[in-house]
């Protein structure tokens, strides 16, 4: 038994073999990078196909965080810039962050052939199901812009116990009506595809001043492929009012983020207004355009920080930009079934070594 033991110990100390270091560290590289990559799957679900990418582990006992992007973007080009910020990797590592692409809406996505029935906006809703049980999730927080919030606002509606958190940029529950439909008609015959979607995407204000994102959009999607964006983009001209009502709201938290110069910023307030003051906070976002987590990640990344920490997550979670100043821009005014009482800023909520201020208040916040 002694000399069992002694072998052991040797066997222990006994140094690595040339070049088993390096290749210990070329693994280390590999993880890391297919940690920032992210592991690609293709979920099957009852309409199809979907393509999603997951980042990190994160904690069985949290919810796992669900993205899904605008029309004329996919999963990278609408999150990339936010859950790459440096802020965010607090977040990040501590949660399995989940990107679903709409159906052909990834890089390197195949043609449909001629005739392929694309989804609807319900039944696109209807395949998320399928991905969290294909990773196991017990429920999730919803992170959509634009088609993408709309389609998680019916998959929570649906699904509520599945749905901690929603957190939803430039929202539009309404279903289109004549005039939309009208419009669209007159922009196809006077507006290529590409300069569509960027009118969709920007504000006006962006699109006159030709920014770099703005020109970098528009060199991306004169290179991609007419037709796989079209099956996504005219998806919501044919969706259906969600009918979103106090007495029949999401029952989980909801945080609404809007760019004050957004093309739907009306939409988004119209959707304030008709859901549970208590549960809900309305960010509006100054100088943030039509894409806040393209323009503005900083300010986002603080306000889903003090979300997620309402929600009862990362409650030790240090606000660090916000906590420096007692005068910082980010503003909020607290409403109770429409009259303004009182207001104060986000920072003085995280002074002391204060939880911040949890959803129950309809919250407007001017970034």
């Amino acid at each position: 038994m002694t000399t069992e033991m002694q072998e052991i110990a040797i066997t222990e100390e006994k140094p690595l073999l040339p070049g088993q270091s390096d290749t210990v560290k070329d693994a280390e590289i590999a993880a890391r990078i297919l940690l920032d990559q992210g592991q690609e799957h293709r979920v099957e679900t009852p309409h199809g196909v979907l393509h999603v990418t997951v980042h990190g582990a994160g904690n069985a006992r949290r919810p796992a965080i669900l993205t899904f992007h605008d029309v004329g973007m996919d999963s990278k080009s609408c999150f990339s810039t936010l859950f790459k910020f440096e802020e965010m990797q607090e977040i990040v590592k501590n949660f399995t962050v989940v990107h679903v692409d709409a159906p052909g809406q990834e890089d390197g996505a195949a043609i449909y052939p001629a005739g392929y029935q694309y989804a609807s906006m319900d039944q696109v809703s209807e395949m998320l199901p399928a991905v969290l049980q294909y990773f196991n999730f017990r429920t999730i927080i919803g992170v959509g812009v634009g088609a993408g919030a709309y389609i998680l606002s019916k998959f929570t509606l649906s699904n509520p116990d599945a749905v901690e958190g929603l957190v939803l940029i430039n929202v539009d529950t309404n279903a289109r009506g004549w005039m939309d439909w009208a419009a669209q008609k007159l922009s196809n015959l006077t507006s290529s595809l590409p300069d569509q979607i960027l009118s969709h995407l920007f504000s006006q204000e962006e699109m006159s001043a030709n920014t770099e994102l703005i020109q970098t959009h528009r060199e991306t999607k004169n290179k991609e492929r007419n037709a796989l964006l079209a099956h996504f983009f005219f998806l919501p001209y044919s969706r259906r009012d969600l009918n979103i009502e106090r007495n029949n709201t999401f029952k989980c938290p909801v945080m609404l983020v809007v760019g004050d110069q957004a093309p739907y910023e009306e939409a988004a307030v119209e959707c304030n207004s008709k859901l549970d003051p208590t549960t809900t906070s309305f960010l509006k976002m100054a100088d943030a355009g039509g894409m806040p987590q393209l323009t503005q990640p900083s300010k986002l990344t603080e306000a889903f920080k003090y979300f997620i920490q309402g929600m009862g997550y990362m409650a030790s979670s240090c606000m660090t930009r916000l906590s420096r100043s007692r005068t910082t821009s980010l503003s909020s005014s607290f409403s109770m079934e429409g009259s303004r009482s009182r207001s104060r800023t986000l920072s003085q909520g995280s002074q002391g070594g204060q939880l911040p201020p949890s959803p129950s208040h309809t919250m407007e916040v001017s970034c």
